[in-house]
């Protein structure tokens, strides 16, 4: 059985495996050539950099791209190539940092940042009570949201070569009154234990039983719906704020946690009632007229059967007649 932590550079040995690979090697050629400048006074294309690297994480299959964007590392000539992974002096660095908040309202303002960000947002949500950080269970979510985001305004990278900590470019600098919400913006990248371990267990081959998503751990938090309102409507105008306690219906949260089987029947009726209260209100007005109209009509059987009641009524009578003549 083979080390969990090989004794080679794991990130050197996944640039090779993606050389020998070709739908790897022409989309990781295809995002080197604009990321990388040609001459040292020539600044590179920003704009088509972010477009090729987000063709790279979507064309080519996980095996290839998160091996060299997660792979395990034991020294600083490894991390370091693991951070340059997506060329972040074209990519990731810019001059002068700006605000985060400033930042993710630069996000906002485009479709594919804004429903990528609130996707991280979503699949990366930590959750202190679950096995595995993560309030969904599911690794391979969050991976795949994080690396959703390289190539966005908010593209996040590695911060330095000692650890798995990962931000945006940006800090909390002039935020004024709104410190808070920036450190808790950044935070959510920083500190974020669903990712680390998603990214930990993926580099040391340790993420086979959370790599499908399984049921969820049972908690009372309530997780952001922007995402799915976002895949289920098409709105774009879904906001793409980080997740907080009960800032969701009940629904809402039944549907995050998938309907927990301990009380799926009593919950998914109460949802219903709760869907069907619009419904009622609106389609009450047409269902009471009709109902007072049919309360003042007589039935229509009444009036097919009064000919007949009279007609009876006369013969029984005419009988009665005639057998008072005989007697």
């Amino acid at each position: 059985v083979e080390p969990v932590l090989s004794k080679g550079n794991n990130c050197l040995d996944a640039a090779k495996a993606c050389n020998l690979n070709d739908t790897c090697k022409r989309f990781r050629s295809a995002y080197i050539t604009p990321c990388t400048s040609s001459t040292s006074n020539e600044i590179c294309n920003k704009r088509k950099c972010h477009k090729a690297l987000r063709l790279f994480f979507d064309k080519v299959p996980p095996k290839h791209s998160y091996g060299m964007l997660f792979c395990s590392c034991r020294d600083v000539a490894c991390t370091e190539r693991r951070r340059q992974t997506i060329v972040p002096v074209c990519s990731y660095e810019d001059r002068e940092k700006p605000n985060c908040l400033n930042l993710q309202e630069s996000c906002k303002k485009n479709y594919i940042c804004r429903s990528r960000l609130a996707d991280f947002f979503t699949n990366c949500q930590p959750e202190s009570r679950s096995v595995s950080s993560c309030l969904k269970e599911n690794y391979a979510d969050c991976l795949l949201a994080y690396s959703g985001l390289i190539g966005t305004v908010m593209t996040p990278n590695y911060i330095d070569s000692n650890s798995l900590s990962v931000a945006p470019w940006c800090d909390c600098s002039n935020s004024g009154n709104d410190i808070d919400e920036c450190l808790k913006f950044l935070n959510f990248f920083q500190d974020n234990t669903c990712l680390k371990n998603a990214i930990q267990a993926f580099g040391n081959g340790t993420d086979v039983n959370v790599w499908q998503p399984i049921l969820p751990v049972q908690t009372t938090t309530a997780t952001t719906t922007v995402a799915s309102r976002l895949k289920n409507t098409g709105s774009e105008t879904t906001n793409n704020e980080i997740p907080a306690h009960n800032d969701s219906p009940a629904c809402a949260n039944l549907q995050a946690q998938k309907k927990r089987k301990s009380n799926e029947s009593l919950d998914t009726e109460l949802c219903l009632n709760e869907n069907a209260i619009g419904k009622d209100n609106t389609a009450g007005v047409s269902t009471s007229h009709i109902s007072s109209e049919n309360s003042l009509a007589l039935p229509r059987s009444f009036y097919l059967s009064t000919p007949l009641t009279l007609m009876t009524l006369a013969l029984s009578l005419c009988l009665f007649l005639s057998s008072s003549v005989v007697l």
